[in-house]
C-alpha cells in the first residue's frame, strides 16, 4: 500500500487529487490549514476507507509550524511514498497601488506559502524517502509540485506569486537532478485557471468572459483534469520524466 501526503486538501484541486489517489488504493494524509468541516468531511468521504485516511491540520504559512507538522505526519505513517505540494496562497500586491508595508507583507507571505514551505517540507519528506526501498518503476518516492503558468508569463498584480512559482519550478528541477540517482522522482504541474470554488466567482463575474477568451477551448481546466494529471505523475509517469514541468492551461499561454 502506498501513502501520500496532500497539502491544501480541504477543497478544490487538493481535494480532487486526494479523492483520485484514494480511488487508486493509495492511503491519503490530507492536510488543511485548520481542522475545518471541509477537511474532515473530505477524509470521511474518501474512497476505500479501510485504508484509514488521515486528516492533519497546520498553518503552513508559518515556517515555525513545518517541523511540528512533519512530526504529526511521522506519527501517522511509517512510510510516505508520495508528496503533493499543492497548498498555496494568492495575495494581490500591485506594484503601483499597494503601499510599502502592505506590499512587503504580501510578498513575503506569498514566498513563504508557495516556495519556502514546500521546500522545507520536501526536505523532510525526502530524508524519509531515502530510508525506503526502491521498487521500480515507481522508485523510492515521488514528489509532485503544483506550480502555475504565472511562473512563465508573470503575475502583474501578484508578483510574489509569479516569483514563488518560478522558484518552485527551479526547485523541482534541482531536486530531479539531485535525487534521480536515489530513485526519487520529481514532477511539476503548471496550471492556468482551474474551475475551483475559489476561482468560480471570478469566472462567473464581470471578468469571466475576458478570462475565458484567453483559452482557445472556450473554457478553463476542471479540477478532475488537473487531478488526473497529478495522479499520472504520482503513480504512472516514467522515471525518465523526472524534472519535467507540464503545462495544463488550455493553450492560454504557450512557452518555447
Amino acid at each position: 500500500m502506498l501513502t501520500a501526503l496532500v497539502t491544501g486538501a480541504s477543497r478544490g484541486i487538493g481535494a480532487g487529487i486526494a479523492t483520485q489517489l484514494a480511488q487508486r488504493q493509495v492511503r491519503v494524509i490530507a492536510h488543511g490549514k485548520t481542522r475545518s468541516a471541509p477537511l474532515t468531511q473530505l477524509v470521511a468521504s474518501l474512497p476505500n476507507p479501510t485504508l484509514n485516511h488521515v486528516a492533519l491540520a497546520a498553518d503552513l504559512t508559518d515556517a515555525n509550524t513545518i517541523e511540528p507538522f512533519w512530526q504529526q505526519v511521522v506519527a501517522a505513517t511509517s512510510t510516505l511514498d508520495i508528496l503533493i505540494n499543492n497548498a498555496g496562497i494568492y495575495l494581490l500586491h500591485d506594484m503601483v497601488q499597494t503601499d510599502t508595508a502592505q506590499w512587503d507583507a504580501a510578498f513575503l507571505a506569498t514566498l513563504q506559502a508557495n516556495l519556502l514551505t514546500p521546500a522545507l517540507l520536501t526536505q523532510r519528506v525526502t530524508r524519509h524517502m531515502l530510508t525506503q526501498s526502491a521498487h521500480e518503476p515507481f522508485g523510492r518516492g515521488r514528489i509532485v509540485n503544483i506550480s502555475s503558468r504565472g511562473a512563465f508569463r508573470g503575475e502583474p498584480q501578484a508578483p510574489g506569486y509569479g516569483a514563488a512559482k518560478a522558484g518552485l519550478n527551479a526547485f523541482g528541477q534541482s531536486l530531479a537532478q539531485a535525487l534521480a540517482p536515489q530513485h526519487i522522482y520529481t514532477y511539476t504541474i503548471a496550471p492556468g485557471w482551474v474551475a475551483t470554488d475559489m476561482a468560480n466567482p471570478h469566472l462567473d463575474g464581470p471578468m469571466g468572459a475576458q478570462i475565458k477568451a484567453q483559452h482557445p477551448l472556450g473554457r478553463v481546466a476542471s479540477v478532475a483534469e488537473l487531478a488526473n494529471l497529478a495522479i499520472y505523475c504520482a503513480l504512472d509517469a516514467p522515471a525518465t520524466m523526472t524534472g519535467c514541468v507540464i503545462d495544463i492551461n488550455g493553450a492560454s499561454y504557450l512557452r518555447t
